[in-house]
């Protein structure tokens, strides 16, 4: 299936995600931080990219900022996993380059549909 670099710095919903994904056949790289995920796509590409906006050091949206300017990455599809469910931070993560939005809590169904639904684009 479809390689795809998850990061969480919070733990449990890092491997709920990692889990719901694995289940569903992909290759899950799972790390804690922005900066991390950075490496991890830098590293292999992978075929999607799932990140939490409130990270230490790296944040989701510094993370975005930085695949969308790298040529290699500009076009790797990022779904924004986040608490943050305000109008303009909805807004300020799709402007920041997002393909989609995902808030906190979250059915992991609903993921799970929002990733195929980004990886058959």
């Amino acid at each position: 299936m479809a390689r795809i670099v998850v990061a969480d710095d919070d733990v449990d919903i890092r491997e709920l995600v990692e889990f719901k994904l694995s289940t569903m056949g992909h290759e899950i790289v799972a790390v804690g931080d922005g900066g991390a995920a950075l490496a991890a796509c830098r590293a292999q590409r992978p075929d999607l990219c799932v990140l939490d906006v409130m990270m230490p050091g790296v944040s989701g949206l510094d993370a975005i900022a930085k695949i969308r300017a790298d040529p290699a990455l500009a076009d790797l599809p990022v779904i924004l996993l986040t608490a943050r469910a305000q109008e303009a931070d909805v807004e300020s993560g799709f402007d920041s380059g997002a393909d989609d939005y995902i808030t906190k809590p979250f059915s992991p169904r609903e993921l799970a549909s929002r990733v195929e639904a980004l990886l058959n684009r």
